[in-house]
């Protein structure tokens, strides 16, 4: 299944503060997310091991 996790979720994962997430986003280098109708943001599972795995690719 496809999760969806909160923000705070993702940053307790990859260990990030959340004015980094936040200015990651900002400057269009986080993964994808999903604004919900309320407001708050989700990231997709599959979208976080996406962006994870290009990260991996441009340190090669």
């Amino acid at each position: 299944m496809n999760e969806l996790l909160t923000v705070p979720e993702v940053l307790a994962e990859l260990r990030v503060s959340r004015s980094t997430w936040f200015y990651w986003r900002q400057i269009g280098k986080g993964p994808r997310t999903i604004k919900l109708p309320n407001g708050e943001l989700r990231i997709r599972r599959t979208a976080l091991h996406e962006w994870l795995g290009e990260l991996d690719g441009q340190a090669a």
